[in-house]
């Protein structure tokens, strides 16, 4: 299974590198989006739990607007069929997983780095704020690339992924909020560990799920 899924994954970065649509979209969004809150939003006012959320929003909707192409660049130049001939589901599923976890983990240190400049911040936590980077970017991977493939043979693919991603992503996102207040406002107290504990646990249920499910999607 390792070989074809690191071929996909291959596969996925040399296209990335060669379009460049997700990155400069994701670059675009975050910029954009990080701007706003300087100068309009005055988020550096805001009380501890909002600067929390707020960056995970931020990168929610830049993942949204990128990794709904996973799959969907699969079905609209037509190399669906192909990659079903050459690889099995789970290596497909897997390769993709893996790469969007990748960009995403990218995404995660570009924001954060000028998150946490603009709002003065510093790490309180560093098993924190590590876990929220690398589980946040696991648990978003895991959601988008599963919300992709389900997608990416429908009509209107943009809203069905929004339509898909935002419940499933909710939770997750308010584990996010509490973990990353623990990483760089508070530090952790009591019920930290149950947040992290959380935090883990979602990101292995959607991989796993997503796992399990991927050759009903693959195969329909």
């Amino acid at each position: 299974m390792i070989r074809p899924s690191v071929a996909i994954f291959k596969k996925e970065v040399m296209q990335e590198l060669r379009t460049k649509y997700a990155l400069n979209t994701l670059l675009a969004f975050t910029g954009s989006s990080l701007l706003l809150i300087l100068f309009t939003l005055r988020a550096h006012q805001m009380d501890p739990t909002p600067k929390s959320g707020l960056i995970w929003i931020i990168i929610l909707f830049a993942a949204m607007s990128g990794m709904m192409r996973s799959f969907v660049q699969e079905a609209e130049r037509k190399t669906w069929a192909l990659l079903q001939l050459h690889a099995a589901a789970g290596d497909v599923f897997l390769g993709k997983l893996f790469y969007n976890f990748c960009f995403l983990l990218a995404l995660h240190l570009f924001t954060f780095f000028f998150y946490m400049l603009m709002m003065d911040m510093g790490v309180v936590n560093i098993t924190y704020f590590i876990s929220a980077l690398l589980f946040g970017a696991a648990g978003l991977a895991a959601v988008t690339t599963l919300t992709s493939a389900m997608i990416a043979q429908a009509d209107r693919k943009g809203a069905l992924f929004s339509v898909l991603c935002i419940p499933l992503v909710v939770p997750l996102l308010l584990i996010l909020t509490r973990v990353t207040n623990a990483a760089l406002i508070s530090g952790p107290d009591g019920s930290s560990i149950n947040d992290l504990v959380a935090l883990v646990g979602f990101c292995g249920v959607t991989i796993t799920t997503g796992v399990l499910l991927f050759d009903f999607i693959w195969e329909d």
